[in-house]
């Protein structure tokens, strides 16, 4: 015999071997049948795991339709900012740093687009590593889209700054064209 308990218990007298060849035949016979003690409570929760995926599955489906208009309308915006993109001129000298993705960018723009970009007129989106120079209602939209892109985009927040009321410098003003 391969169990030693059984052994033990033939030895004591306590069983016998009539009973121990029932008991494995039994075994054998519930494991063919696969009978399980808590059978109700396994089909409850494989019936609410299917609930649960069913809705799982709905939501996916539904983010699934929007993530593709939405990319729909990425796309469009991905055209128009390449269609409506302002080159800088070749003689462009002035170097207009901005951040994206907590790196400092550079892009070389003329005194009228400086001037244009702090005033709030133009904006910067960043596409597949290349710095376009948009109007700034589109920047706006690329912004309410896919804020991951926008590079530069002037809002009334950049400019107000707590002024401490110790500040020894609080009656000069800070250019905000101040080349370093």
């Amino acid at each position: 015999m391969a169990n030693p308990f059984q052994e033990q218990l033939l030895k004591a007298g306590l069983v016998s071997k009539q009973k121990v060849r029932d008991t494995k035949t039994q075994k054998r016979r519930d494991k063919k049948a696969k009978v399980d003690d808590g059978s109700e409570a396994l089909k409850k929760e494989i019936a609410a795991k299917k609930l649960a995926q069913i809705e799982k599955d709905k939501l996916l489906n539904e983010q699934r339709f929007n993530e593709a208009t939405e990319k729909g309308l990425v796309r469009g915006l991905v055209t128009e900012f390449k269609k409506l993109a302002i080159t800088p001129s070749k003689d462009a000298d002035i170097k207009f740093n901005f951040t994206f993705e907590k790196k400092i960018y550079s892009l070389y723009v003329d005194k009228k687009m400086q001037s244009e970009l702090l005033k709030g007129h133009l904006g910067i989106v960043r596409h597949e590593d290349i710095s376009y120079l948009v109007p700034h209602k589109l920047v706006e939209r690329v912004n309410l889209l896919v804020p991951a892109w926008v590079g530069y985009l002037w809002s009334q927040e950049d400019n107000v700054e707590a002024v401490e009321e110790d500040d020894p410098y609080a009656d000069y003003v800070i250019p905000d064209d101040l080349m370093w």
